[in-house]
């Protein structure tokens, strides 16, 4: 038996007649204003922005700091827990040249150690273990400056290379257990 097809038809519809944008319009007028909906805000990435210590948990004043008056003991964390931390805090704030901070919140690499430290992840050790590690993925991937802070403040260096620096010390500190 043989198949039959014929040809298709046009079919013209404008949007005009359709009432499709009459319809679109009065949805997008039902719904809320954006300044009163409390929506979390959604990245460009498609991800839910998040603070940029979660997953760990905050610094707790105990008892005794509280009567002493003293600042929480650090969360303890491992040298591979502070460089990704620092590389969140950088991400989350901003990203700063010739500079350990700004006005705005933006921070250099040692800058995000810092205020790493100061928000109660880890101890000044972490930090210079850390930085070594950075030092020697510096210097194993053909960087042969003094400093990471060097390495930062370069006109060449990019924010994205400042957090895909921190994420290979990071994955060196894991490999060594530190």
């Amino acid at each position: 038996m043989p198949l039959l097809t014929r040809a298709p038809q046009q079919f013209l519809l404008t949007l005009d007649d359709s009432g499709l944008i009459a319809e679109i319009e009065a949805y997008l007028a039902s719904l809320p204003t954006p300044a009163r909906t409390a929506v979390p805000y959604v990245c460009a990435l498609g991800s839910v922005r998040r603070p940029w210590n979660a997953g760990h948990p905050e610094p707790r004043p105990t008892l005794l700091d509280r009567i002493a008056r003293r600042p929480p003991r650090p969360v303890p964390v491992t040298v591979a827990d502070h460089l990704r931390l620092t590389s969140h805090y950088i991400a989350f704030h901003g990203w700063l040249q010739g500079a350990m901070w700004d006005e705005a919140g933006r921070v250099c690499l040692l800058g995000a150690q810092a205020a790493v430290l100061a928000h109660g992840y880890g101890t000044p050790d972490h930090a210079r273990r850390g930085r070594v590690q950075v030092m020697e993925v510096l210097h194993g991937t053909g960087h042969p400056v003094a400093s990471p802070d060097e390495y930062n403040d370069a006109p060449t260096t990019r924010q994205a290379d400042v957090h895909r620096l921190l994420d290979r010390a990071a994955s060196r500190a894991s490999g060594l257990g530190i």
